[in-house]
């Protein structure tokens, strides 16, 4: 993947979708066309978890209360928490947006990450901006994202 990005990957991680919350409307019926997005869009709650490797290698999992918005924007509203292998929590706060292609269900993935710990040896990561490109996959319930330090 081509992000034009500089600056220093700091993780890459991939993800698995472990459940989705609907509210009134599936997921899976608006994207395979049986319904119509309601005009006020639609809030999904979707649960993740995978495995970061790089410079914050460890577990990762969290939820991404997105919102579908009437006109195919997908905004993102991210929480997650990873535990790195060297044993620091950090929480994990990312905004961003999803683009759905009609007829494919990979949609590309821009995040503008925020890092918080009080671990020492993670304390780095706070004053750090950091911005995530990658891709989700609907049909396979598969993310993909590398993070960049700017």
């Amino acid at each position: 993947m081509n992000t034009n990005l500089t600056g220093e990957l700091i993780y890459s991680y991939d993800l698995d979708i472990t459940g989705t919350t609907d509210f009134g409307v599936s997921m899976s019926d608006i994207l395979g066309g049986k319904v119509k997005m309601p005009p006020q869009g639609a809030r999904f709650d979707v649960a993740f978890a995978g495995r970061a490797t790089g410079r914050l290698a460890g577990a990762v999992s969290g939820v991404d209360y997105l919102r579908m918005r009437a006109d195919g924007r997908i905004d993102l509203d991210i929480r997650a928490t990873i535990e790195t292998d060297d044993g620091c929590r950090i929480a994990l706060s990312a905004d961003g947006v999803a683009r759905p292609q009609p007829g494919n269900p990979v949609a590309e993935l821009r995040e503008n990450v925020s890092l918080t710990t009080a671990a020492e040896k993670c304390a780095w990561v706070n004053t750090c901006q950091v911005w995530g490109v990658g891709t989700v996959n609907l049909a396979t319930g598969k993310i993909h994202i590398d993070a960049w330090l700017q």
